[in-house]
């Protein structure tokens, strides 16, 4: 497709900033709405494995992605007490490492940069507000009054997408597994060197990721009811009561968490776009069609792919509905096999009946799934 099209990344978040950069480097015309008013991020860190630093090497970004977050090649799975069980290796992408943890404010900024270096335009505090797929373009009206066609509108806008609403009301609106992240940062041990995961027959789980050569960030997963929140003045008590039952590194972690300020918890839901993720010019990617549980850490993964694979497809359809029906093609098996092994993983740790389809899954296992995705995408 002979650039240069015009594009609207509706987020700016990881999966749009990589999106707005890999469309702008080949020469299309993008703009990103962001509502919030400035390029930040919610919540603590996140790990990137091979496959995520394999897109970060595709638009240019590796070397500042691990310069500003803490490089690892192998997992350590440790029973509640602490005792190592198994060190496993991780496996890793042709020219990419095997895994980056790294801050998600640090990760925002490198991707922001990026994209404003490849000619993107950012405008924050701005959201869709009126948009009328007309065929061969979109008319869209903006939140600071402007309005503009485009050749093609990328909803990159999170779990919660008002661009998926516009294309399906509720339908599709997300669903809470009944379970919920409990994450705070904290310096890093010297002896975690990569990620530390405790599990065992407490129906919880635990672990430490390296985020920086100061930082690494301790979460935990447990069944929540959907209305709880943590006590703004007791948040930090209350995620010791959940993690009582651990020892070893875990326990060393936890004794530093004393500001409750610090203890980020956010509900773990699932969206499920069962109907195209793509209706005329107006596409849903990442978490917007397919958000997943955490526990293959490939959520922000499958939307740097997506983000690539659609730059990508473009350049290889004659139209731009052709680019998206095959960018989909290409894109739905496998963002729906990693959501459905994480939540057959989910119910496995915490002791919550499987199906018999999630028990094939479950048999691929966290180490196999790790193999199968270091495959081309």
């Amino acid at each position: 497709m002979t650039p240069p099209l015009r594009v609207l990344v509706h987020g700016g978040g990881i999966g749009g900033l990589t999106a707005a950069t890999a469309l702008a480097r080949r020469g299309h015309r993008v703009d990103v709405v962001e509502l919030r008013d400035a390029l930040e991020a919610l919540g603590v860190g996140i790990i990137q494995p091979s496959n995520a630093l394999h897109v970060m090497r595709e638009i240019g970004v590796l070397e500042q992605c691990l310069a500003a977050g803490f490089e690892w090649e192998v997992l350590t799975i440790c029973d509640p007490a602490g005792g190592i069980l198994a060190k496993i290796p991780q496996p890793r992408m042709d020219g990419a490492p095997s895994n980056n943890g790294i801050p998600r404010p640090a990760l925002a900024q490198v991707l922001g940069e990026a994209a404003t270096a490849a000619g993107a335009t950012l405008r924050f505090g701005t959201t869709i507000t009126e948009l009328a797929d007309e065929g061969e373009e979109v008319a869209v009206t903006l939140s600071d009054g402007s309005s503009e066609r485009y050749d093609l509108v990328v909803g990159f806008d999170g779990i919660g997408s008002p661009l998926r609403k516009r294309l399906y009301g509720e339908q599709y609106a997300p669903e809470y597994t009944g379970f919920a992240n409990w994450r705070v940062t904290l310096p890093r041990s010297p002896e975690v060197q990569g990620v530390v995961m405790s599990t065992g027959n407490l129906k919880a789980k635990a672990l430490l990721t390296p985020i920086g050569d100061d930082l690494m960030y301790l979460g935990s997963v447990f069944a929540e009811a959907e209305d709880f929140r943590p006590d703004p003045e007791h948040a930090h008590e209350q995620l010791r009561e959940r993690l009582a039952g651990f020892g070893g590194p875990i326990a060393e972690a936890l004794a530093q968490v004393t500001d409750p300020a610090a203890v980020v918890y956010s509900r773990i839901s699932q969206v499920t776009v069962e109907e195209p993720w793509h209706v005329g010019r107006v596409v849903l990617a990442g978490d917007a069609a397919h958000a997943s549980t955490p526990h293959l850490a490939q959520g922000a993964a499958m939307a740097v792919e997506d983000a690539l694979v659609l730059a990508q497809s473009l350049d290889a359809a004659e139209t731009v509905p052709a680019a998206l029906a095959a960018w989909e093609e290409r894109r739905r098996p496998r963002a729906m096999w990693v959501q459905a092994l994480s939540r057959a993983i989910l119910k496995q740790e915490t002791g919550a009946p499987t199906t018999p389809e999630e028990d094939e899954l479950l048999k691929v296992g966290i180490p196999g799934a790790a193999h199968f995705l270091v495959k081309p995408y």
